[in-house]
């Protein structure tokens, strides 16, 4: 019976990683019963006995012994002259234990067969490798970069299987080479094809969530809880956190001594600045927080519309708005508020101004948005700000900009 080839398949695979030995029987023995039921018509009379240790098996046959000439069901029963045959000593009654030979299935048969068991195993693996990811969804992994083609990177992890880290899943400033190790969380598991299609991310939240539970002992013994992460990744990240503790600073705690448990995670993050903050209940306290390092000097909350009004000193608003306005848009992101952004005048005797509204006639409403967006809430504090300025932050055309700027100094050239 092990000289026959069609049991190959099954030794090529008896080993094979992640596949318990039931279900691998189990494969094995439907593919021969399938088999069965082609040749005979039913597989209900035949044994298929699985050796898992030597990836051998064999099948067989049980009959019962009756008078010749009254066989009625030949699948279950055998004349009594074919039984003597095999085996002087058989009586009528007894059963009929045969052995049947897979070279009587036929060459086609037993190709088919071994094409068959093939395929089922390789289905079977990848249900198993989706499974594992499915079950490792939000955990870290590190994996060896094997291909690096222009929309994603292909890696493989310690077991050889291969995982997707798809550009947009990648931070600006990675750049990666063949055969470096980098590390990522699972995010999702695709099915392409009927293949899984692992995807890793360096740009999700749980990322940073991942690295902080890593480097911050308290946060895996659940004595800080992370309550919210945003980020613009590889330039800002806010992380809002909790102590079940008083006794524990949640924020002295992620950030360690002189930062040393944050360096590890900017460092990862490519220089990504990370924020961290303690959370509170209290809105205004925490949208304070979220601005952080800009100080504010008042602010006015509308709970139903869920928007802020945010005054500042001048020298406070490029803070608050920061680089490519990312700061203001995690702290929006951050504390589920709208957040507009205006200037506090310095001193009473301030020169003639115009709040930017009462040009809505000359310059589009969605413009206006923009510039008060970025701390422009009137016309002069627009026009403090170079072209160069108000073009990479409100994010307008040059032309744009241009118009604005004529139209506002026309007006204050009038007073």
């Amino acid at each position: 019976m092990a000289s026959i080839n069609l049991i190959e398949a099954f030794q090529e695979f008896k080993d094979a990683e992640n596949i318990d030995r039931p279900t691998m029987m189990k494969v094995v023995e439907d593919v021969f019963k399938t088999l069965l039921r082609k040749k005979y018509g039913s597989d209900e009379n035949f044994d298929v006995i699985v050796n898992a240790e030597k990836g051998d098996l064999e099948i067989v046959r049980h009959r019962t012994i009756v008078e010749d000439g009254q066989v009625v069901d030949p699948l279950k029963q055998v004349a009594y002259s074919e039984a003597i045959k095999l085996e002087p000593d058989y009586e009528i009654g007894e059963d009929l234990y045969e052995e049947i030979d897979l070279v009587d299935f036929g060459r086609r048969a037993i190709l088919a067969a071994k094409q068959t068991l093939a395929g089922r195993i390789s289905d079977l693996k990848k249900s198993v490798l989706a499974k594992k990811y499915e079950d490792r969804i939000g955990e870290i992994v590190s994996a060896e970069v094997y291909q690096v083609w222009k929309k994603e990177i292909l890696l493989l992890d310690e077991e050889g299987n291969e995982l997707i880290l798809p550009k947009s899943e990648q931070i600006p400033q990675d750049y990666f080479k063949k055969g470096e190790t980098i590390r990522a969380v699972v995010v999702r598991v695709d099915l392409k094809n009927n293949n899984p299609v692992i995807i890793l991310s360096r740009t999700s939240p749980q990322f940073l969530a991942k690295l902080l539970e890593i480097e911050v002992p308290e946060i895996f013994d659940g004595l800080i809880t992370i309550k919210k992460i945003v980020r613009e990744p590889g330039e800002r990240a806010k992380v809002a956190v909790e102590s079940y503790d008083d006794r524990i600073d949640p924020v002295g705690a992620c950030v360690g001594m002189k930062g040393s448990r944050i360096h590890g995670i900017v460092r990862e993050l490519k220089n990504e600045n990370i924020d961290v903050i303690n959370w509170t209940n209290n809105i205004q306290l925490l949208i304070q927080r979220a601005l952080t390092p800009a100080k504010i000097s008042s602010m006015n909350i509308d709970t139903e519309k869920k928007r802020a009004s945010i005054y500042l000193k001048p020298d406070q608003v490029s803070l608050a708005i920061g680089k490519r306005g990312a700061n203001i848009k995690l702290a929006s992101e951050l504390t589920g508020y709208e957040l507009d952004v205006y200037r506090e005048s310095e001193d009473e005797e301030e020169e003639f101004d115009v709040d930017l509204e009462e040009f809505s006639d000359e310059i589009d409403g969605w413009v206006i948005d923009a510039l008060k967006r970025i701390g422009c809430d009137t016309a002069r504090s627009v026009m403090r700000m170079t072209p160069d300025e108000l073009e990479k932050r409100a994010d307008l055309e040059k032309e744009t900009v241009a118009e604005i700027r004529r139209i506002l100094q026309e007006e204050l050239d009038k007073e």
